[in-house]
């Protein structure tokens, strides 16, 4: 068997791995917080304007309103 060059270092080994992991973990971090404001600004960015989207179904009335001499449920 050869001799090796220098003596296996442990420690600068697993300090090696933890900095890739924690690289690793950051990096995934980043890229779902970016995926989270591109979802949040996804509907912003649709085909109707947000001002419209957000007024229709407030300002929209529910039921037609009665024409003079009938009763609000419809019946003459």
């Amino acid at each position: 068997m050869g001799i090796m060059a220098f003596k296996v270092n442990y420690n600068q080994q697993r300090a090696e791995r933890d900095r890739a992991k924690q690289a690793k973990k950051e990096a995934k971090l980043r890229e779902q917080e970016a995926e989270l404001m591109r979802r949040r600004n996804a509907p912003q960015q649709g085909d109707a304007p947000a001002s419209e989207t957000d007024a229709a179904p407030d300002s929209a009335p529910e039921t037609a309103p009665a024409a003079e001499g009938e009763k609000p449920n419809g019946t003459a």
